[in-house]
């Protein structure tokens, strides 16, 4: 009886520790996705550049890192809007404007299409 609840206990841990790791990977890849793109971030009314943007966004992450358990709550919390003045962000791309919330949740959902982790799908 104990060894099967020891292996139920390793097997919910283990299964946490892969959904917390695919998670860390999704917020990488976007962030990575982010400086690697041809959009302009705006930010505050200002324009920056996507390796620029993607630092921000890594830094304010980092602040809360241990609030911030997916790549959705990343996406709402983090990158969409400024934390001081509410504003949201936006990205250029190809002369369009877009939300960047919107931008991402478009890049996330493929590449969870792409890596097989769309049943990861965190709370939002």
């Amino acid at each position: 009886m104990k060894l099967s609840l020891f292996i139920l206990i390793l097997a919910f841990l283990s299964h946490g520790s892969f959904v917390f790791a695919a998670e860390n990977e999704e917020i990488e890849y976007l962030l990575s996705f982010i400086a690697a793109s041809d959009c302009v971030f705006i930010r505050n009314g200002t324009e920056h550049p996507p390796k620029e943007a993607s630092e921000h966004l890594e830094m304010k992450y980092n602040h809360v890192k241990k609030r911030i358990k997916t790549a959705d709550v990343f996406i709402k919390k983090i990158a969409s809007k400024s934390s001081i003045t509410r504003k949201k962000y936006q990205v250029l791309c190809k002369g369009e404007k877009f939300p960047t919330e919107q931008w991402l949740e478009q890049a996330l959902a493929s590449y969870r299409i792409s890596a097989g982790h769309q049943e990861l799908k965190g709370e939002k």
